[in-house]
């Protein structure tokens, strides 16, 4: 005969339920249900060792189980002379006592001494204050202490490597010594264990006395800028990031959770070249757009400030300011390719000239056949109406009047020597003009 199967009963715990529900943590709810608080459809239970399902009518002291709520985490920085328990039997006044009233109802993950202070997280969920608080979840949990007397390093190194105190062993501990400040040194100690009154017994251990113990992180989350009574609400964005969805139900280990390095995206092969094009597109915009333009106005869509290859670059704007002033469209500062660069300049000079009834002879040229010196030379020479009249030497100017302007020299009378590279184009001085017979 088939042995008869068991089946496992469906649902969860009774304890555990209470639990998730914000009613108690799972120790005391086993009490409650052991002091005949709690009820299951209308009977009585005494023991916890009971699943129950979301059909199941439970009530505690006579009220309903509150609905589930998500699960939400606070933090609190614990003033000093607070007991971190919800009720005391000596009278003294608990850290719930001191809550804003608006605050559902909490639990503490963890606990700190009555002359301890600092953070101290606060929920609404059981299972995520069971989580919080497992040892295997290895969250780094760090204390600024304040100790009489004087250490130095070497004495903080027994509890780096681990103590053991009346036979009970203490995993090793992260010290740092910060400074000393009269008769007392600050230390920032770390450890991944809650032992009771842990980090006071091993600085007693190692003949130190704490005077000053506040906890300033508990894993990743900061007592920041709080002050002594503040509480302050987690974002369920940055819960769901520490924890994982669904808070402390299926969430993932937090150890195993590491910090993520900020990420650059690597260039693949030819991203370079298309910034590169890209870019060019950009620059060159303005110029499609005129081009376009031109050729919406029936122009020819050539850039402006462009010629054709055969002239240069300024033959476009030269060819309209002669077409304003009803010249030749002739390239300003520009010739022929029979005729040297300087024959538009040379030809101004002659219409000056003419204008001021002198010859029409371009300065610092020589005619057809003679040199540029050759024709100076001839300039400078004697006239020939001084040897008419039987002198070869200019008759020296007189005087000049008070207030008169003095008589130019004669072209004999200034050294004819010869110039390097003056007189003509390029030089600094004119020429000398022949004077009129």
């Amino acid at each position: 005969m088939a042995e008869k199967e068991n089946p496992t009963p469906e649902g969860e715990r009774i304890a555990k339920v209470l639990s998730r529900r914000g009613v108690a943590s799972r120790r005391e709810a086993e009490r409650l249900i052991e002091a005949g608080e709690v009820t299951v459809n209308g009977k009585i239970i005494t023991s916890p060792a009971l699943n129950v399902t979301e059909a199941d009518r439970i009530t505690i002291s006579g009220h309903p189980l509150p609905a589930l709520e998500p699960a939400r985490l606070w933090l609190y920085y614990k003033p000093d002379g607070l007991v971190t328990s919800a009720s005391d039997e000596k009278g003294r006044d608990t850290v719930f006592d001191h809550l804003p009233e608006d605050m559902p109802r909490v639990m503490s993950v963890g606990r700190l001494d009555l002359n301890s202070e600092g953070l101290l997280l606060l929920t609404n969920d059981g299972e995520l204050k069971r989580r919080l608080e497992l040892p295997s979840t290895g969250w780094l949990r760090k204390y600024r202490v304040r100790v009489n007397g004087n250490p130095t390093d070497p004495d903080l190194e027994p509890l780096r490597k681990g103590i053991t105190i009346e036979g009970e062993k203490f995993q090793p501990m992260s010290v740092v010594l910060d400074r000393h400040q009269g008769a007392n040194a600050w230390l920032t100690v770390g450890l991944r264990e809650g032992k009771n009154r842990e980090i006071r017994r091993a600085m007693a251990a190692i003949e130190l006395t704490v005077n000053r113990l506040i906890r300033v992180s508990y894993g990743p989350f900061r007592l920041g800028e709080l002050k002594p009574g503040e509480v302050e609400e987690v974002r369920q964005k940055t819960l769901r990031e520490q924890l994982g969805e669904g808070g402390g139900k299926d969430a993932p280990d937090p150890a195993a959770r590491k910090p993520r390095a900020p990420t650059t995206r690597r260039l693949r092969p030819g991203d370079a070249v298309k910034a590169l094009a890209k870019a060019w597109d950009e620059a060159n915009a303005p110029q499609k757009t005129a081009v376009a333009r031109t050729g919406a106005e029936g122009r020819s869509p050539r850039p402006r400030d462009t010629a054709p290859s055969d002239k240069p670059a300024t033959a476009p704007r030269d060819a309209a300011r002669a077409g304003t002033e009803g010249r030749s469209p002739r390239s300003r500062d520009t010739a022929p390719s029979d005729k040297p660069a300087t024959a538009p300049r040379d030809a101004a000079r002659a219409s000056r000239a003419v204008a001021e009834g002198r010859s029409p002879k371009p300065r610092g040229t020589a005619p057809f056949g003679k040199s540029a010196a050759a024709a100076r030379d001839e300039a400078r020479a004697p006239r020939a109406g001084n040897e008419e009249r039987g002198s070869a030497t200019p008759r020296k100017p007189t005087a000049p009047r008070t207030g008169a302007p003095a008589p130019r020299p004669g072209p004999d009378e200034r050294s004819p020597r010869p110039r390097a590279g003056g007189g003509g184009r390029g030089s600094g001085k004119p020429p000398a003009r022949p004077r009129k017979g």
